[in-house]
């Protein structure tokens, strides 16, 4: 009793760590407390005197859990996509405390839990690993079941889509980004000159039918409509290139809800198109620009 006692303790030292590695894993505070005490229940039925750093155990069995959840979770939604609707990704998150979930998300970025999301299990637990918690591709291989040298390639191509492309600093692209941060600036403070200015005066917006469904209207032309429309929103929006296309992602509390694919024609914004189904949000190749 008082070694159960006693690892009991150890295990409760390191929760901490094994949440925060949890979640920039799973990006859910609920999946991440399910992972930590999946971890314990192994840590149980293990013989604790065969482990000789219980710390980089308990990681490298939290990380297993989270790899195994992460493919279990893309599996999922490959079967359920043709099922899927705005009232089940509405509900995604029920059961989960929001304040503690945000607190969570902006503990890791906002920006970072969506580029995340949209990594393969292996790659996002490469680079957590690495470039978060220090752990060596030694370490790692085993885990994602690859080489070290393979795990470094995985870490290496998730960095580059979390730190963005070359294609992002061209200089067209750093003239479209001014667009849109003009664009943003408006929207968020309720600038409807600073709208105008920035769209085409024939700009025509459209929303696909999940997006239409969950309160967007289906499709709006001229400048004076549109601007209406944005006034005063986009508080939550974060640029991005959409399929090397400038664009905005919606993703409260680091889910990705709704991408905007923005159309330019020099300094104007000519088309935007809101994407939510979720089976072509699934299929969008997504960088988040600084």
């Amino acid at each position: 009793m008082n070694e159960e006692i006693f690892l009991a303790e150890r295990f409760d030292a390191n929760r901490g760590h094994l949440r925060a590695v949890a979640y920039r894993m799973l990006g859910s505070a609920s999946e991440a407390e399910d992972a930590v005490q999946e971890t314990w229940l192994r840590l149980a039925r293990s013989d604790a005197r065969e482990i000789d750093n219980l710390g980089g155990w308990l990681t490298t069995v939290v990380a297993r859990v989270c790899l195994d959840m992460l493919r279990q979770r893309k599996s999922r939604r490959e079967e359920a996509l043709d099922m899927e609707g705005p009232d089940e990704v509405a509900d995604e998150t029920a059961g989960i405390d929001p304040e503690r979930e945000l607190a969570m998300a902006d503990a890791v970025g906002l920006a970072l839990l969506v580029v995340l999301e949209k990594l393969a299990p292996a790659e996002r637990i490469a680079f957590v690993l690495h470039d978060m918690f220090d752990l060596s591709f030694d370490d790692i291989a085993p885990i994602v079941e690859r080489t070290p040298v393979a795990a470094r390639q995985l870490a290496s191509r998730a960095r580059r889509r979390v730190q963005g492309s070359d294609e992002a600093r061209t200089p067209d692209r750093t003239r479209q980004r001014q667009v849109v941060d003009a664009f943003l600036a408006a929207s968020r403070g309720g600038d409807f000159a600073g709208l105008l200015a920035v769209l085409d005066p024939d700009v025509v917006f459209r929303a696909d039918a999940v997006a239409a469904q969950l309160g967007a209207v289906a499709e709006l032309r001229g400048a004076q409509a549109v601007a209406q429309s944005f006034k005063g929103r986009a508080q939550g929006a974060l640029p991005a290139l959409v399929d090397g296309t400038i664009g905005l992602l919606v993703a409260p509390m680091g889910k990705l809800r709704v991408v905007l694919m923005l159309k330019l024609d020099g300094e104007r914004i000519v088309g935007i198109d809101a994407i939510a189904d979720p089976d072509r949000l699934g299929q969008l190749d997504l960088v988040l620009l600084d």
